[in-house]
């Protein structure tokens, strides 16, 4: 997303030689987000003009990959609206370029949204049950992967330790008991599958009311399903001081449960899993304040927001 690694006209067009999309047009850095390196890439063959994004992965290795795009793959001919994988003259999507694994995906339709209404967040929990179940056939059709939560309870632990000293005494009572509350917490019980485990407000593109595609699945990984809507609706139906917005919750609560409803251990864990998915970001985003990456656009988020909703969903429990 933010642009860490610089690419070229002359480089990007040497290594899309290997590629039948037409001639290189323009090459532009995408600011937004902290992760990846984006570019937006146009060509043109014959009279048409063709948009697809670039992306060079920072922190993935080239094993680490497949998953991910054989899983855009899926979803998308199940009819996710989800970016799909541009394969090469060879038949193979994954590359290198200057030192990074890289991918072409199709660049989708709309723009993200700022304030988003109750509609956009009605469709949301509809389309992300709907990803939740056609990962049930992608688990069963690759069933040689073995994803895991880049960011799940280990790497929580981890970073904790991290930030801990960086932070003031009340911060630190506030982590370790998120800490305490997590190791404590059995998620046994609940249904798991792919998720998307990073359904923020900019990795949706609309077109109105309607989605035009679901972005940046690169944290994708199998895990607590209900835990991939707690992390929607912490960035979807907030209000400004990390409160949850009525409106907006019911009706992205309801238009998910319309396509697949919780079963009752999911209600009980409902409040835990608002609490844990809280903390996840309020970890990502002082480990990027404290420890920042180098880069020529970036975009780092202020932790407090989130340490507001993690104050906010521990008074819930």
């Amino acid at each position: 997303m933010s642009v860490f690694t610089s690419v070229s006209i002359s480089q990007l067009q040497t290594w899309l030689q290997d590629y039948d999309i037409g001639e290189l047009m323009e090459l532009k850095g995408i600011s937004s987000g902290i992760t990846n390196t984006n570019y937006f890439v146009t060509t043109q063959s014959h009279d048409n003009h063709n948009k697809f994004v670039l992306t060079l992965f920072e922190h993935n290795s080239l094993e680490e990959l497949p998953y991910f795009i054989d899983l855009m793959s899926h979803l998308a001919s199940h009819g996710i609206p989800c970016p799909k994988p541009i394969a090469d003259k060879a038949g193979a999507c994954l590359h290198t370029l200057n030192g990074k694994p890289a991918v072409l995906i199709s660049c989708l339709s709309g723009h993200d949204v700022e304030v988003p209404n109750v509609l956009q967040c009605a469709a949301v929990g509809a389309v992300l049950a709907k990803m939740h179940i056609a990962g049930q056939s992608f688990e069963l059709e690759f069933p040689q992967y073995d994803s895991h939560n880049q960011r799940g309870a280990d790497w929580r632990v981890k970073t904790a330790a991290r930030v801990l000293p960086h932070l003031v005494t009340e911060d630190q009572q506030l982590l370790n008991a998120a800490l305490l509350f997590q190791a404590e917490f059995d998620t046994t019980k609940l249904p798991m599958g792919v998720i998307h485990a990073d359904l923020f407000r900019d990795n949706v593109l609309f077109d109105g009311n309607e989605i035009g595609g679901l972005i940046d699945f690169y944290y994708a990984c199998h895990d607590v399903l209900a835990y991939d809507l707690a992390i929607a609706v912490n960035d979807w139906c907030v209000c400004v001081d990390g409160s949850l917005d009525v409106s907006r919750l019911e009706a992205m609560l309801n238009a998910y449960q319309a396509v697949r409803p919780f079963t009752s251990a999911e209600y009980v864990a409902w409040p835990a899993l608002l609490r844990i998915a809280a903390l996840r970001f309020w970890l990502s985003r002082l480990h990027d304040q404290i420890y920042p990456q180098a880069g020529e656009l970036t975009h780092a988020k202020d932790p407090k927001h989130f340490q507001r909703i993690l104050k906010l969903r521990t008074s819930l429990i």
